[in-house]
């Protein structure tokens, strides 16, 4: 089959203006509920792009770890290319693909770091290979072989043997406070369902309807 053919119609759902809430994450909590009852493989998996200082973006797939009406919690290793583009441009995008149910969110909005405190207290609630991991890797960077990679994930292990895995001064995590965010429904022949809520200067949200 040829790729131009490959297609198929969206009748799983609609979206209509009286059926969203007030906020945007008051909507994004409950399309999000829908997804983990649907038994997503990963339904917290988000793409997360940035830009370089020469305009040129890149994205990574990357688990959501807490959402609240501040914003949209990731944490990742403050070496890796994405923390080092951050840092350059806070601005940030957030895509969560529910290609099952016939969803899209797309997040805008700009990356804040998270205090120590409260990095510390996500890096000890992880199993302890995790921890190892995120020691064992200069994440972003070239590594020579799997062999050698592994070899200082197991250097590690017999390094923190005993006692706590301490937090690297390496890694990090960041609320993502958004601008926008798009609510994106399938919706039969290509009339699919978009509507943008829009943060405004007093703090409220605007919300408007897209064309497909």
């Amino acid at each position: 089959m040829k790729l131009e053919d490959i297609r198929r119609e969206y009748t799983k759902d609609g979206l209509r203006r009286e059926m969203l809430k007030d906020t945007p994450v008051a909507q994004f909590e409950l399309w999000l509920q829908q997804a983990i009852e649907a038994k997503f493989a990963d339904p917290t998996a988000m793409v997360v792009a940035t830009v370089d200082e020469h305009g040129q973006p890149s994205q990574r797939i990357v688990l959501l770890k807490h959402v609240d009406e501040n914003g949209f919690v990731f944490f990742t290793n403050t070496g890796s290319r994405k923390a080092q583009e951050l840092k350059q441009n806070s601005k940030i995008c957030l895509h969560f693909p529910w290609h099952e149910i016939e969803r899209q969110v797309i997040v805008y909005g700009e990356a804040q770091a998270l205090p120590t405190s409260r990095v510390a207290k996500y890096f000890l609630s992880r199993p302890k290979e995790s921890q190892l991991a995120a020691w064992a890797s200069q994440q972003s960077r070239p590594v020579s072989s799997r062999q050698a990679l592994m070899q200082t994930f197991s250097s590690m292990k017999d390094k923190f043997a005993k006692g706590e895995i301490p937090l690297p001064d390496f890694w990090g995590g960041y609320c993502v406070v958004p601008t926008k965010i798009e609510f994106w429904q399938g919706g039969e022949h290509r009339l699919h369902d978009r509507f943008m809520y829009v943060k405004q200067a007093d703090g409220s949200w605007e919300i408007e309807r897209l064309n497909p």
